[in-house]
């Protein structure tokens, strides 16, 4: 993992927040983004794309976020990734499950476009500060 944050794999089942998203992500924040509406388009997609961070939206139907970071996380090269969640299931016990599973983040909805890649971009360098030596 580099310290540069430039592409996110982005898994969110709702095409109208998808869009939304993406544009912001792109536009606001000059990320590369591949999106993905689930969890099994996720896996395809990963199969040719090496993102620096993986956004994923907690209740995707079929596999939800947290099953769909597991199996991207036993491809050897997402292994390592860093994830964050979005999701609007914020209590004190859904936050320690997301934890445990491997977030990195969570950002919490109603999505905020605006505020979006600011968002990303600050988790990632808490993400990240919290890596280097002290």
């Amino acid at each position: 993992m580099s310290g540069e944050l430039s592409s996110i794999l982005y898994v969110e089942d709702d095409p109208h927040l998808r869009g939304v998203a993406k544009m912001a992500l792109e536009v606001m924040g000059r990320f590369t983004v591949r999106e993905c509406a689930s969890g099994q388009t996720a896996l395809l997609a990963a199969a040719d794309f090496q993102p620096d961070l993986i956004l994923l939206d907690v209740q995707a139907p079929g596999s939800g976020g947290v099953a769909t970071l597991a199996q991207l996380r036993s491809l050897p090269h997402l292994c390592r990734i860093p994830a964050m969640f979005v999701t609007g299931r914020v209590s004190g016990a859904d936050m320690a499950l997301y934890v445990a599973a491997g977030a990195a983040g969570i950002i919490a909805k109603p999505l905020e476009p605006l505020r979006l890649a600011g968002q990303v971009r600050r988790l990632w360098d808490e993400q990240i500060a919290n890596l280097l030596p002290v």
